[in-house]
């Protein structure tokens, strides 16, 4: 299955930004891999499909490999 390119957040992507940046507000870097962690797994079972997960994860590395991001240190707000 490919992944979607429509604007899966229906106009609302600032809001569901929004959420993500206050969830790790506050949390120091062990907290913050711990609830990535965890919200990874909580969306990768909304999704349930293993093939749009696999097409996610290859995505997501190429991105990371493709802007040179080794560590890329605690989220903050």
């Amino acid at each position: 299955m490919a992944l979607r390119q429509d604007d899966g957040f229906s106009g609302r992507a600032d809001d569901v930004y929004q959420i993500l940046v206050d969830g790790f507000r506050a949390l120091d870097e062990a907290e913050s891999a711990a609830l990535t962690q965890r919200l990874v797994l909580i969306l990768a079972h909304e999704v349930g499909d293993p093939e749009t997960i696999r097409a996610a994860v290859a995505l997501a590395r190429r991105t990371v490999r493709a802007e040179g991001v080794t560590d890329p240190g605690p989220v903050s707000a």
